[in-house]
């Protein structure tokens, strides 16, 4: 025991010395530029006809005395490249096709058809939707549906399937409404910038002015910071927001300058244009309505365009010109309500609030008058003594109008229709006239406004005779829901008679003969014309779409609004925010030899200029980080191993490159003006050291054992989403539609409080829904998908650059027994009866699907005796659980 207890000692001691010596390495202890990481990339000279990765790679081997393993064979190479480019298996006939092909450039031809695949940007949009830890929802004990989030991965395969320069890839992601304001089809690319956890209770459900408000605004900036610098360049720039980076040269006031970044973005759903015709015909649009708004004598109203329009709006408006007669009333009752007429014939609803009230108004008209008229209408006017200025007396300003009843000599009148300017969701103003004392008229929200009814009489009132007309408004919903200001009044205009939009000074101008009509009623009808024009033509244009991202004009919500001006940042002392330090500016970091920091932005600068520097400054061609960090991810993705192992951190913490003059070619080639991704992944899967065979070797395991030096090929476990995805096409349900929103796999529904209730054991497997690519899934970040989560699915709260590789018991069971692999089992074995009725055909087509090759005689025979007597859905169950499906070689 004292032994154990010594050697313990002794190791803590030790741990002890080393941690001392890498804090003696913070900054301004040694220049940044000692690191490898920041030192310019160089490109070194490769000998004529040799491939450039097998060149560095053969280099490091021979130092080992080791040597590439031979050529896998031709089975293997294109399940491998075929999962490795698009995350699905080559189906039987691309097999015998590409085994079939004896050109020299059988495999090229190959790998070039991969990457014109949609597939592939399917693929490597799932990859890089891990690495940003995206989800389509908050996170966080609110765990909120974001219902736009989808078109950021739309974006994604778009840009992946288009091949777009990583530079520009980059700089879309971070400032796209700004260093690409004539294309707003890119916008959904800063849903990059919102792809995290978002703190819904603190964010927008807290008071403005506490301490936890703000705190959260830190700690959301914190989140798009990281986001940014361990995806773009490889860097833990989070650890210095409490003190000077313990390892890596960056200050603490650097951390902040990269805060101020993004201190004038919120996340939310952001608008954008789909068609680039519509945004140029909206901004003209909305010109002009300002031009119209302030009166602006720039804007011409006597040209011939003009006039012509006005005459068109006079023809096709005939309704502007009813006149309208506001009758003397003899006498007013109620059921509660004080109605005191006022000087414009309105009357105003005063003391006593009852619940509810009928308003009966008597009028005497003469005959000639009354035989003619054959419409009503109610005004409903705002006053200054009523609830949110009415026109209803409730507290929030509305009112309910249950029925409106004419009656004339005693006698019911029949009102054959009835319009409004605006009806309030499911109370219209139908519901007025429909004999129903539970339905009614409302206006909420649009309280605080005028609004009027028109009622069309489908009978005369009168044969010539005076009459006496009785005006009924019954108000029986409750709860004060009572008309506050009004005024009637009746027509003879000639029927359809309708609710005109028209102010009564338009109508009024209108009235007046043209040829009498000053200049100023002139300009006035002529601009109000416009305005109706270009106020139609802005609600024609299709909607703007949404997507869920970070930018400065997202949709409000809540008191969660975006910020006319960035919002100061201060650099907290020791993280806290009861102690902020001076403000800073944006900017950027200082560690690399041949780019400064500062962005030398002026005075006045807006918010967009500071995320476009931002994105100027990661992509420029001195920083190293950026393309050595997606190079490196390039090669993890294909070897299952970066040629740096820490992905997103190459600081001094992390650890060095393996290969660094392949790493320095490799970022080289993403610098050039010919490199894109596309170009990178053709160059990894050509070479001799990608097509290797797999197979272990006693020198290599002996002086490489983990194999970073790539004496052989690694063996590629199929990740959660490949598993899914070759079940479905293997069963012959894969559907290949692409994008649009996520298919939403489980049953929804609301929750106590803001996360919804889901549950994934409730799903239909053969509803369409199921059928798509598994990028295609809504991803909720607290509630994952439970097969997903088995097979090391990516944690979406979380930077997820490499996924964890299990092996468990959970994992076979869940291979067996998850509904999904049930049901997918039976849809395989009705492929495979369909196939054939023979059970020998049908156990070959069931390998060359899962396998990629034919079963052995030994394996035939096997499996034809476990399906006679389990049934062919389970043997596919079987398959699934082999290691030959569950990796790509």
């Amino acid at each position: 025991m004292g032994s154990d207890f010594s050697q313990s000692l002794i190791m803590r001691l030790l741990s002890l010395v080393v941690l001392l010596a890498l804090v003696a390495l913070a900054p301004g202890a040694e220049p940044p530029k000692t690191w490898w990481a920041f030192q310019p990339v160089t490109r070194a000279k490769v000998p004529d006809r040799a491939h450039p990765i097998d060149y560095f790679v053969r280099a490091k081997l021979n130092d080992k005395a080791l040597s590439l393993a031979p050529e896998a064979d031709r089975r293997t190479l294109i399940r491998r490249v075929t999962f490795g480019l698009t995350g699905l298996p080559p189906t039987p006939e691309e097999v015998e096709a590409f085994l079939s092909d004896k050109s020299s450039d059988a495999y090229e031809k190959l790998v070039d058809k991969l990457l014109t695949s949609p597939a592939y940007g399917e693929r490597f949009a799932r990859l890089w939707m891990d690495a940003v830890h995206f989800a389509e929802t908050h996170g966080h004990d609110q765990d909120r549906v974001r219902p736009n989030a989808w078109r950021y991965r739309d974006y994604l395969i778009g840009a992946f399937n288009a091949d777009t320069p990583y530079a520009r890839f980059v700089k879309e992601q971070i400032a796209a409404d700004v260093l690409f304001p004539n294309e707003p089809k890119l916008v959904p690319a800063l849903g990059f910038l919102a792809a995290g956890p978002w703190d819904e209770s603190s964010l927008r459900d807290i008071r403005e002015d506490t301490i936890d408000r703000e705190v959260a605004r830190y700690l959301d900036r914190d989140d798009i910071v990281t986001t940014v610098f361990n995806t773009f360049a490889g860097l833990t720039v989070q650890c210095a927001r409490c003190h000077d980076h313990k390892f890596d040269p960056v200050s603490q006031e650097e951390y902040y300058r990269l805060q101020a970044v993004f201190a004038g973005v919120g996340r939310g759903d952001v608008p954008f244009e789909l068609n680039p015709g519509a945004t140029e015909k909206r901004a003209e649009l909305r010109a002009t309505l300002a031009s119209i708004a302030k009166n602006d004598p720039a804007l011409k109203t006597d040209t011939v365009a003009v006039r012509w329009a006005v005459t068109v709006w006079e023809k096709t408006n005939e309704a502007a010109r009813v006149v309208w007669l506001v009758p003397e009333l003899t006498k007013v009752t109620t059921d509660g309500s004080t109605l005191t007429k006022q000087k414009d014939g309105s009357y105003l609803s005063e003391a006593k609030r009852p619940e509810k009230d009928t308003y009966t108004l008597t009028t005497r008209v003469k005959g000639r008058i009354a035989e003619r008229i054959t419409a009503v209408r109610l005004e409903l006017l705002t006053d200054d003594t009523l609830p949110q200025k009415g026109p209803g007396r409730c507290d929030n300003g509305n009112l309910h109008l249950s029925e409106f009843k004419l009656t004339a000599g005693g006698k019911p009148v029949k009102v054959r229709t009835a319009t409004a300017d605006f009806n309030q969701a499911d109370w219209t103003v139908l519901h007025a006239i429909d004999g129903k004392p539970g339905t009614a008229w409302g206006i909420y929200p649009q309280v605080g406004k005028p609004h009027e009814a028109v009622f069309e009489l489908g009978e005369a009132l009168s044969d010539g005779a005076d009459t006496e007309l009785d005006f009924t408004l019954e108000q029986l919903h409750g709860g004060g829901h009572l008309i506050g200001r009004f005024r009637l009044s009746f027509t003879d205009a000639p029927p359809p008679i309708q609710v005109t939009a028209v102010p009564p000074a338009i109508r009024a101008i209108v009235a007046t003969p043209k040829d009498t009509r000053t200049e100023a009623q002139a300009r006035e009808l002529a601009l109000f014309v416009l305005k109706e024009r270009a106020t139609a033509e802005l609600a024609a244009l299709p909607p703007p779409a949404l997507v869920y991202a970070a930018a400065p004009n997202f949709t409000a919500d809540g008191t969660h609004r975006p910020t006319p001006l960035p919002r100061d940042v201060r650099m907290l002392k020791r993280g806290d925010i009861r102690k902020p330090g001076d403000r800073v500016e944006p900017g950027a970091l200082s560690l690399l030899p041949k780019l400064p920091g500062d962005f030398k932005l002026k005075d006045g600068h807006t918010e967009g200029e500071r995320r476009a520097a931002l994105a100027n400054w990661l992509t420029d061609a001195n920083n190293p980080l950026t393309y050595r960090v997606m190079a490196n991810r390039l090669w993890q993705w294909h070897f299952g191993a970066g040629l740096v192992s820490t992905p997103n951190d190459f600081g001094k913490m992390g650890q060095p490159p393996t290969n660094p003059e392949l790493l320095d070619y490799l970022a080289s080639e993403l610098t050039s003006p010919t490199g894109t991704l596309k170009r990178l992944h053709r160059l990894i899967v050509t070479s001799a050291t990608y097509k290797q065979a797999s197979t272990s070797r006693a020198d290599g395991a002996k002086a490489d054992e983990d194999n970073k030096l790539l004496w052989r090929q690694n063996r590629a476990r199929l990740d959660a989403e490949q598993v899914r995805d070759a079940i479905l096409a293997i069963s012959g349900r894969l559907d290949r539609t692409p994008g649009g929103p996520s298919d939403q796999q489980f049953d929804l529904k609301p929750g106590i409080h803001v996360t919804p209730k889901v549950d994934y054991g409730k799903f239909d497997w053969d509803r369409p829904q199921g059928h798509r690519r598994s990028v295609y899934r809504f991803v909720f970040r607290t509630l994952p998908d439970p097969l997903v989560e088995c097979l090391d699915g990516a944690d979406a709260s979380a930077l997820t650059p490499k996924r964890s590789e299990s092996v468990t018991a959970p994992q076979a069971l869940a291979l067996l027994n998850n509904e999904f692999i049930l049901v997918h089992a039976k849809a395989t074995a009705a492929r495979l009866e369909k196939h054939s009725p023979e059970r020998a055909k049908q156990i070959d087509l069931a390998c060359r699907l899962a396998w990629g090759r034919a079963p052995t005689a030994a394996e035939a025979k096997l499996f034809a005796a476990y399906a006679d007597m389990h049934g062919l859905a389970n043997l596919c169950r079987v398959l699934f659980n082999t290691n030959e499906f569950l990796f790509a070689d």
